[in-house]
């Protein structure tokens, strides 16, 4: 075996290699030194193919699923039982539950977003490719929209039960959120972009990890914790949807279900539209205020020399120029007491650019 293959079996440490002639097994370390300042190492990655993109698609649909026939399912039995299964805290859990698995079931797949507006912040702030944006909504919606099915159709004999086949706005509350009185167009489209800024803003920073994040596996839990804190917070006024997804899909569905178009009109047809206008309005300002607040920047803005005038931080140095009188060398040593067959070399030089990549 001739230094050149010796060479390139040099790929990682401990390696093994098999030779087929003599049958020798030899574990080799490998050690690089001397790598050059100016050299970046990139990792290989998949191109981003249509399938990929719609096996993102569909596990975000699988995961918005799962969030909502857990949290319209809790809703479905308070109201059903007259509130005897159940209380409104046993409905914000359940909500917080359901966030909380639908991010496991699709988080390794897709980021587990569940939210369009949480979609559409990523997007912005560079930290998802746009071509994924409208997949990433269909698969959400869809999702949101089968979860009512199933929700409809396991307490279907239950809702006949309650409301003797005529459907009312209180039974389509299982499914969609609604005002109360004293709440005006304002004061609604604010509170959704206040709740969904809130969530954006704690969410950025569980998955920054320049900051305090979490293991990737508590994630899951402390996001659906958020949930359940905003629930118990801010759900007085309107019922905390926060999530596009989470409202329009089963409003379109009651609205073909035997609701009809009052689960549209209500209010002159003057909020339907705010828990998905709000929430994606909340979600890039609460993105924005961390990035800025947090990270000190914005997508395509430099703030850096902003605030070194200001003397928040410290002036900027230049790195030094890598010294051109060290030769970009690659060395592999091999212990001589690991090697079986003494005709190999201890030591292989090799120049960078003949290494092994």
């Amino acid at each position: 075996m001739n230094k050149s293959n010796l060479a390139n079996c040099f790929l990682e440490a401990p390696y093994t290699w098999l030779d087929s002639k003599n049958d020798y097994v030899r574990k080799l370390h490998v050690q690089e030194r001397a790598m050059s300042k100016t050299e970046v190492v990139t990792s290989r990655t998949e191109p981003c193919s249509y399938s990929a993109i719609l096996k993102e698609a569909v596990a975000e649909c699988l995961g918005t699923a799962v969030l909502m026939v857990f949290g319209c399912g809790s809703v479905a039995q308070f109201i059903l039982s007259h509130g005897q299964e159940g209380s409104t805290d046993q409905v914000r859990w359940s909500w917080g539950f359901g966030v909380a698995f639908g991010v496991y079931v699709s988080g390794g797949v897709s980021g587990g977003h569940l939210n369009p507006a949480v979609t559409l912040t990523k997007c912005l702030f560079k930290k998802l490719p746009w071509r994924k944006l409208l997949p990433y909504w269909a698969g959400q919606y869809l999702g949101a929209f089968l979860a009512s099915c199933l929700v409809f159709a396991v307490y279907y004999d239950a809702l006949n039960a309650f409301d003797g086949g005529n459907r009312t706005l209180k039974t389509s509350s299982i499914f969609v959120t609604y005002p109360k009185k004293h709440l005006s167009v304002a004061n609604g489209l604010g509170d959704q972009i206040f709740g969904t800024a809130l969530l954006m803003l704690l969410v950025q920073a569980l998955s920054d990890p320049k900051n305090m994040s979490p293991g990737k596996g508590y994630t899951p839990v402390l996001v659906g914790l958020i949930v359940v804190a905003i629930g118990m917070t801010y759900a007085f006024n309107c019922g905390y949807a926060i999530n596009p997804a989470r409202d329009l899909a089963p409003r379109i569905f009651v609205s073909i279900a035997g609701w009809g178009s009052q689960v549209f009109s209500y209010h002159d047809y003057s909020w339907f539209w705010i828990p998905i206008v709000g929430p994606h309005i909340g979600a890039i300002l609460g993105g924005a205020v961390y990035e800025l607040c947090i990270n000190q920047s914005l997508p395509g803005v430099d703030f850096s020399a902003f605030f070194r005038r200001l003397g928040w931080l410290a002036p900027q140095v230049e790195p030094p120029l890598p010294d051109r009188s060290v030769t970009n060398m690659a060395v592999y040593t091999v212990s001589p007491s690991e090697i079986v067959d003494t005709g190999f070399v201890e030591e292989v030089t090799t120049p960078k650019g003949d290494a092994p990549s």
